[in-house]
């Protein structure tokens, strides 16, 4: 929500517009961040709804690549594996994801250096026929195709690397402030006497832009604040704050490690799969390895690991092959273990039950954000409630606008009426809050600052005029 029908004292009061209340902090705080910071949401909502979508999208643009007619037995997945680099013999397999439906086919992801962080090449291969039926490159650990690729990039950071990580980082900060803010001036007004949870389409006008920003916002501020609290897991300077936390009260998501002798790093598994760094292969070792895909994987599903796995081909000797379940609908765990191919063992393993109740949360959370937890009807929630959200911002600015001719900025004065012991703890969790979320802090004294120029302002003035 961006802005309410209490940001400016209405002239005279009436049956479908009654008199605002005092002076409130909080309507003036989502004022301001209705007006100024309402763009940066407006912009990830729409590219939002867009990546929540994306993933059908996606299986609907790229159908050619993902899925195959050839019906009958298939050939083994090192067979598939030794097609895929055939087609790609300069560059070096690093992971696999086997075809876990009939009518899929098997996404075999090359390391390669032309490519950015976190990117990788696939060549995807029909596994009855072992056969390739295309490449292209993949993203994270998700392996989203170009399209999605794309919109997550715009929604991220506008594609505009680091520098524009700061509007989706600004706009998650804010918006579960100003879906709070809206909550407490719409239940206020209900209680002066309106409605709740219902549009009402007896008034016209302002009246009616005003009912539809704060009925419809009421439905979605959950929502919002979900969106809010796990789009921070991503940003920069608040993310890694929380990754901090996180660390030191041992919420952090395990991780399997890939090691035989003790001495290879544990294998990554964090929360975004923005983090898939290359590995430089040992000669002969991966070739060997390829060869032993179908054994591990054996070893895996016996152990466990079943439906869509990922297997990481080590690049070293004293490295094993790691088997996860990777992200997909209505699958509520992501365990892994890594397999010693030389012994058929398994030498480490992370079940998803053994993980504390924070990281499974994170890891939920996340799969909501992204439209992948509940499938379809995910996606569609997702969707719907951006769609809700630019009506609201549209219509914050819109009642704002009808407004504006007849009055101005909301009432000054909230704080002075306030007592000390209220200011020192609004002063104390601001302070704790803008540490914690900089953006938010920065901005929030922004804000202040602004408000006292405009304070300052309207006391010269009306100390001129009384002259």
């Amino acid at each position: 929500m961006s802005t309410t029908d209490t940001v400016v004292p209405k002239i005279g009061p009436s049956a479908s517009d009654p008199s605002p209340p005092p002076p409130s902090l909080v309507m003036r705080l989502h004022f301001y961040a209705g007006i100024f910071i309402a763009p940066f949401i407006l912009i990830a909502a729409l590219s939002g709804g867009l990546y929540a979508l994306a993933p059908t999208a996606e299986n609907i643009l790229y159908s050619d690549l993902l899925h195959t007619d050839s019906t009958g037995p298939t050939v083994s997945v090192a067979e598939q594996v030794d097609a895929a680099a055939q087609v790609r013999p300069d560059l070096t397999v690093q992971a696999v994801r086997p075809a876990a439906e009939p009518g899929d086919t098997t996404r075999v992801m090359f390391t390669d250096p032309s490519l950015g962080e976190s990117e990788r090449r696939a060549v995807f291969i029909d596994p009855v026929t072992a056969e390739s039926v295309g490449e292209s490159v993949v993203y994270g650990s998700s392996g989203a195709l170009p399209m999605r690729t794309w919109i997550s990039g715009f929604h991220r950071h506008l594609h505009l690397g680091e520098p524009g990580r700061i509007y989706s980082e600004l706009a998650a900060s804010w918006m579960w402030i100003v879906a709070l803010g809206g909550v407490v001036l719409w239940v206020r007004r209900y209680r002066r006497g309106g409605r709740l949870l219902t549009v009402d389409r007896s008034v016209t006008g302002r009246a009616r832009t005003r009912n539809w920003h704060g009925g419809v916002g009421i439905w979605i501020a959950v929502g919002l604040i979900f969106l809010s609290a796990t789009g921070l897991t991503w940003s920069k300077y608040a993310g890694e704050n929380i990754s901090e936390l996180r660390t030191s009260l041992s919420w952090t998501t395990p991780s399997v490690s890939s090691s035989i002798s003790g001495s290879a790093a544990p294998a990554a598994g964090d929360h975004g799969g923005h983090d898939m760094s290359a590995m430089s292969a040992e000669d002969g070792v991966v070739d060997a390895g390829i060869g032993r895909l179908d054994s591990v994987l054996g070893t895996a599903r016996a152990a466990g690991i079943d439906g869509a796995v990922e297997v990481t081909v080590p690049a070293a000797a004293d490295t094993a092959f790691v088997v996860s379940q990777t992200r997909q609908p209505w699958v509520f765990s992501t365990s892994s273990v890594a397999v010693d191919a030389s012994t058929n063992t398994i030498v480490d393993s992370n079940w998803f039950s053994d993980w504390p109740l924070a990281a499974k949360l994170a890891a939920w959370g996340i799969t909501l954000h992204m439209g992948i937890l509940f499938g379809l009807a995910n996606q569609i929630a997702l969707a719907l409630l951006a769609v809700a959200l630019v009506s609201v911002i549209v219509r914050g600015y819109l009642m704002w606008w009808q407004r504006r001719p007849k009055g101005h900025l909301p009432s000054r004065g909230a704080m002075r009426r306030m007592p000390a012991w209220q200011i020192a703890l609004l002063a104390a969790g601001t302070a704790v809050v803008g540490w914690f979320v900089p953006l938010l802090g920065i901005s929030l004294l922004a804000f202040l600052l602004i408000d006292a120029v405009i304070g300052l302002r309207h006391r010269t003035r009306t100390s001129e005029k009384s002259s």
